[in-house]
């Protein structure tokens, strides 16, 4: 009696640890795969942190964000399931044993704000992420301990089916979202959004507080200070860094401040409060854009201007590469200068599009998305590209789930009605046939 307790204690355990799993990689894969991007730039800061960025190709990065999106989520699905049970158990931990003293050593150094183990769909400190990683790491011994007790859900000769499928389907979603635009949009920048508003401390909300550390040296001795007790001149400055003393409100925008190129002159306020459409174009690094359309670019400045829309080219870069830019492709519209982080965050293409009016974001394209003569054929206040494009949400979820989930039920349904049945049919018959030669023995 006590051996079957037991045995179903350790199943409801095991289990329950196998859907937690399977729920941490499975959301962990997806909003990965849904901004490759985004985990680039995570794995860049990474390797930058870590004083290993300049070891590898460019494209390692982007490289590793992909194959991570696929493995996590394919590994979540695999737990689901309860297929492929060695290898689902075996890479689970695996990438527990790897990321949890990984987490460990990011809460303790902080080379980087956040992990970035779910994007920016839900942002984690560091500790927090440490403590998380603890307990899947006990779900991952877990369930590789009693996998034998993991109910599997497909039968082995479709599971194969299963395992292709998911791969298939994360690494179609990671290049839809590459060349087009992420389906789902986490960040503060996202369609609707106003970027004043984003920037603005609610009322009653208090800022946090920063205190800046000097560090200067003395006789060989490096010594660290604050603006209350500054020394004199014969110590010798080293460098300094700012200190959070108190924790208050973040706006989700910040560092949003644009400077005209050809003046040096600010003109966030002007672009934000401006009641007039504003196309503006990002280019994180003009250097690193894409060049193939900048014949349909310059359609866009010349429609903007026939009609009276602002148009800014928002980049990062120095005034030689904007000249070079300018050089190679005929561009005619005023640079903006702003920060590259500020420049990646809003949009994930580079370069991309984005329409604003009067602060408020109404769309974004992709390089391989911008609207062409066909698509801007009247003012903008005559047609839906100058009206806010609206897709909730949930109806893009639901989408991405039928897609996913369709043809898995398909699978199901046929391993259950077909694969099982014929299972359940010759188990009877060798049965019955065990039953007849145990009578004419007899």
């Amino acid at each position: 009696m006590k051996d079957k307790q037991l045995h179903i204690i350790l199943k409801v355990w095991a289990n329950a640890c196998r859907f937690l799993l399977a729920a941490a990689f499975t959301f962990s894969g997806f909003v990965k795969a849904v901004d490759p991007l985004g985990s680039q730039y995570k794995i860049q800061d990474y390797l930058e942190a870590f004083g290993m960025l300049s070891w590898f190709p460019s494209f390692l990065p982007l490289l590793i964000a992909v194959a991570l999106s696929t493995l996590e989520f394919s590994v979540g699905i695999l737990l689901f399931f309860g297929i492929r049970k060695n290898t689902a158990t075996t890479l689970a931990l695996l990438l527990m044993a790897f990321m949890t003293p990984l987490t460990l050593y990011l809460a303790l150094v902080n080379p980087v704000s956040d992990c970035g183990c779910f994007g920016d769909a839900w942002v984690l400190t560091n500790w927090q992420t440490f403590w998380k990683n603890i307990l899947l790491l006990i779900a991952a011994l877990s369930v590789l301990q009693w996998k034998q007790q993991l109910i599997r859900f497909i039968s082995a000769k479709t599971e194969w089916l299963v395992s292709l499928y998911t791969v298939l389907f994360v690494l179609a979603l990671s290049s839809y979202c590459l060349t087009h635009l992420p389906i789902l949009d986490f960040r503060p920048y996202k369609i609707g959004q106003n970027i004043l508003q984003g920037m603005t401390l609610p009322p009653g909300a208090q800022p946090s507080v920063y205190e800046s550390v000097f560090i200067l040296e003395k006789n060989g001795k490096p010594q660290e200070f604050t603006l209350e007790n500054y020394p004199d001149s014969t110590w010798k400055f080293i460098d300094t860094r700012t200190v959070l003393k108190k924790k208050g409100y973040e706006p989700p925008i910040h560092d949003f401040s644009i400077t005209e190129q050809k003046t040096g002159e600010d003109i966030t306020e002007q672009v934000l409060t401006d009641m007039n459409y504003t196309f503006l174009l990002v280019a994180q690094r003009i250097e690193e854009a894409d060049d193939s359309n900048i014949d349909l670019i310059n359609e866009i400045y010349d429609y903007s201007v026939e009609h009276g829309y602002g148009f800014y080219c928002l980049t990062s870069s120095p005034a030689e590469q904007i000249a070079l830019w300018r050089d190679k492709t005929g561009a005619e519209y005023p640079f903006g200068l702003m920060d590259e982080i500020t420049l990646k965050t809003m949009l994930r293409s580079n370069p991309g599009l984005m329409l604003i009016k009067n602060g408020t974001i109404l769309n974004k394209w992709s390089d391989a998305d911008l609207p062409d003569e066909y698509a801007l054929h009247d003012k903008l206040e005559n047609i839906d590209l100058g009206k806010q494009k609206t897709e909730s949400r949930l109806y893009i979820m639901g989408n991405v789930l039928l897609w996913f989930a369709l043809p898995l039920l398909l699978v199901l349904g046929l391993d259950i009605l077909v694969i099982k049945r014929r299972e359940r049919i010759r188990a009877k018959k060798l049965m019955a046939e065990e039953s007849l030669d145990r009578s004419s023995v007899e």
